[in-house]
């Protein structure tokens, strides 16, 4: 049944009942593949919400890598994970604002009615895990909207209440859409696994990206010194308007970068000892090696992140986005008693924690780009092919830009993000 968009930010039930139906855009194991081809909007049930489950009325909806990924079928299928056997389809979608809409047995801190951002960690509250250690941890851990079916780009979600956050009153509706899976995971590499406090140096890859901004402006709020790694002068700029101490263009140490497959014999001497000019450079705006380097880089990168941090420093990497196979001189961890930790998105504590700077203002979104609804598989496809300008959000319920502001404030900053 072919699904009609002008009617898609409109609902025929009142808050508390859900209509039969919605307009989503749906990925289907047999058409893996490019976004634009793999994504297609389908009439679907509208799922009823189990015990401690809400139903939210989807208002906008932010973009992000895992779901080319999950159109791709690549690097493993997300039809394996989560409940997608049980339906067979896949809705996408890891960030959201909008509206509580119908609350499942058990839910008592959320109602009808409620304004709410939804963070993606979901866990089973049967896993012992999420009572003593770590969500994170739980054997059910699942990201929302990519290991399972009910993500954002659709006019209805299922989440768990433990989801839900307070949307931010002075942003609009795509503005709060726009930051929780990326803010959330950098506060957790920095705050929770490397610990940074007042005075700690940072060395942050990809500073003017989806990850970089926010990590920038958590060092500002926690009296963090920082310099960042950008591809161009006017992204230095930025960076240093959210609080960074300085950059550092990364075209001016080309040869840093490793290679793949790795290099020979000569081609490593040059890059070793361009790594080794760069962190002379970050210890000379730091006024010292970095205490800690925020990694998701991975493959070009690493080597050069390991021998940069200080003696007994620490390296955070949440992802590699230029490849996961990590080749580097462990002499240069062992002997200078340097750590690699791992780090992956964020437990509801850090995210209600993080949220509530970006409630005070102290911590902005950074968005820039909005498209209606019907720009889902366009948005993922300009991701594929590398020509997006930064972090894209989607309205779904809300009709215009700018729309679900109830309070005055700073608001998200409009700026061309990437690394």
């Amino acid at each position: 049944m072919a699904v009609d968009l002008t009617q898609v930010s409109q609902v025929e039930t009142e808050p508390g009942e859900l209509p039969k139906t919605m307009a989503a855009w749906v990925i289907r194991e047999e058409r893996f593949g490019e976004p634009k081809d793999a994504f297609q909007l389908e009439e679907v049930e509208v799922p009823e919400p189990a015990a401690f489950e809400v139903i939210v009325r989807v208002m906008a909806a932010g973009v992000n890598y895992n779901n080319v990924w999950a159109a791709l079928g690549e690097p493993v299928s997300v039809m394996k994970y989560g409940d997608h056997p049980e339906f067979g389809h896949h809705i996408g979608g890891s960030d959201a604002s909008g509206v509580v809409w119908k609350v499942g047995p058990g839910v008592t801190r959320w109602k009808v009615g409620d304004e709410v951002v939804v963070h993606c960690n979901q866990a089973s509250y049967e896993d012992v895990e999420v009572h003593g250690l770590d969500p994170m941890a739980a054997p059910s851990q699942r990201i929302w909207g990519y290991e399972t079916t009910w993500g954002s780009f659709a006019q209805f979600t299922k989440v768990q209440a433990q989801q839900l956050l307070p949307k931010p009153e002075a942003l609009s509706w795509e503005e709060a859409a726009s930051y929780g899976l990326v803010y959330f995971t950098a506060w957790r590499m920095l705050i929770t696994r490397a610990k940074i406090t007042a005075g700690s140096k940072v060395l942050i890859w990809g500073a003017a990206g989806g990850l970089g901004v926010f990590a920038v402006q958590i060092c500002k709020a926690a009296g963090a010194e920082c310099v960042g790694v950008v591809s161009s002068k006017e992204k230095g700029e930025l960076v240093m308007q959210l609080g960074a101490k300085g950059y550092i263009d990364r075209g001016d140490f080309k040869d840093m970068m490793r290679s793949t497959p790795p290099q020979t014999g000569p081609e490593e001497k040059t890059r070793f000892k361009a790594s080794r000019a760069f962190g002379k450079e970050v210890s000379g705006l730091l006024g010292g090696a970095p205490d800690v380097v925020f990694e998701h880089v991975g493959t070009q990168t690493f080597p050069t992140s390991v021998l940069t941090v200080k003696p007994f420093g620490k390296v955070v990497i949440c992802a590699g986005t230029t490849g996961f196979n990590l080749d580097f001189d462990v002499r240069y961890l062992w002997m200078k008693q340097k750590e690699i930790l791992g780090s992956h998105f964020a437990n509801a504590y850090e995210c209600t924690k993080a949220n509530e700077l970006i409630e005070s203002g102290l911590i902005r979104p950074v968005l820039s780009q909005t498209l209606g609804f019907d720009g889902v598989a366009e948005a993922h496809q300009l991701m594929r092919d590398n020509k997006h300008s930064g972090k894209i959000a989607i309205l779904v319920g809300a009709t215009e830009e700018g729309q679900g502001r109830t309070a005055e404030g700073p608001g998200a900053i409009h700026a061309e993000v990437g690394a």
